[in-house]
């Protein structure tokens, strides 16, 4: 597989069949893509060597199966285990060796060039989530994040709990707690919480309303299970926390064009990754810190100048906007509609 402990496992219907029904193929082979190589970077195996085991995997073990074994990987489409996963829900070895551009036969060096090219940034709770699966750890029970009063919930966030706040970035511009991060239930939740929010870190959530055990329970799954609990409707509670409450700056296309133009213009940031923006063109002058890099790239940011951050729709530039809120970053704001209505009126031009 894509590391050294991973493994494919073979499944027979019936005993004394001779071809395989179908095989589990984990994080090696996916649909449309593979596994990516690079993730073990940080405790010395480079994705070269692990791109030359994915070879082998792939390449002369996988491809050996006849055609009409079906395919059943770990992962599918949005997962950032891979950069090409398809939206398919199944397949077969014979599909994928027609389809699948790192199954077409090629040498191993051309394999690892190819399977390593335009991988994003690795989200920072992978390398923590391996060695959390390598413990012994008690059943995680996500009722145990307790519903919490107004009065709770602002004498945990005194004592240091960051507010994770999973409404849709339109109700979070309405009105949040001072320093909360913004990543919305709806979307890559678990990803992006766990690319933005430090698992040392004790949680206090405030949820869409019915959804309180389900954002609990996606925040363990990366990891992130130090929770003491959610906010009891959150709606009445924010009108009684109301001092701490603040809006959130949202820019329309037309307002971040007078921005540009004026006496201290802010600086773009770009929160897309590499391949969107050789996909989809990019805006000439703004900086380029893709999100699963922002919260280790913060410095590179000034902190005199205002800051107008963007991505391709404007999801994600609420979740970075907020993280570098709570950072320190006095004057942030992020666009509405991000790049897709930039470029429809772009304040600057637009490079393809």
């Amino acid at each position: 597989g894509h590391t050294p402990e991973s493994i494919s496992v073979l499944v027979y219907e019936h005993a004394g069949d001779t071809v395989p029904h179908g095989v589990l193929t984990g994080d090696a082979l996916f649909i449309g893509d593979v596994g990516r190589p690079d993730l073990l970077a940080s405790v010395g195996v480079t994705a070269e060597e692990l791109g030359a085991m994915l070879h082998d995997s792939v390449q002369r073990k996988l491809m050996a199966l006849p055609d009409e074994v079906r395919v059943f990987p770990a992962h599918g489409a949005g997962s950032a285990c891979g950069k090409n996963l398809s939206t398919e829900r199944q397949s077969t070895i014979g599909a994928e060796r027609a389809t699948n551009y790192a199954c077409a036969p090629m040498s191993r060096d051309a394999f690892v060039a190819l399977v390593t090219a335009g991988q994003s940034a690795a989200p920072g709770y992978f390398a923590y989530d391996a060695d959390l699966n390598r413990r012994d750890r008690d059943r995680y029970d996500a009722t145990a994040a307790r519903p919490l009063s107004p009065a709770e919930f602002a004498g945990l966030r005194r004592s240091g709990a960051v507010v994770v706040d999973a409404r849709t970035p339109q109700d979070f511009a309405a009105g949040h707690l001072r320093g909360a991060v913004n990543v919305p239930a709806d979307g890559r939740f678990a990803e992006q919480a766990g690319t933005v929010l430090d698992p040392a870190d004790e949680l206090i959530v405030i949820a869409p309303e019915h959804r309180e055990e389900e954002v609990v329970t996606r925040l363990a799954r990366v990891g992130l299970d130090r929770v003491a609990g959610h906010l009891r409707d959150p709606e009445a509670a924010l009108e009684e926390l109301a001092d701490e409450v603040v809006p959130a700056s949202r820019l329309t296309a037309v307002q971040l064009r007078a921005a540009l133009a004026g006496d201290l213009p802010p600086l773009l940031v770009d929160v897309r990754t590499c391949g969107e923006r050789e996909a989809a063109g990019f805006l000439d002058g703004a900086l380029h810190i893709p999100l699963s890099e922002l919260p280790r790239r913060t410095a590179e940011l000034p902190g005199d100048r205002p800051l107008v951050v963007h991505c391709a729709g404007g999801h994600r530039s609420s979740v970075a906007a907020s993280l570098l809120r709570r950072r320190g970053f006095a004057d942030v704001s992020d666009v509405l509609g991000g790049y897709t209505a930039l470029s429809g009126r772009a304040p600057a031009p637009v490079t393809t």
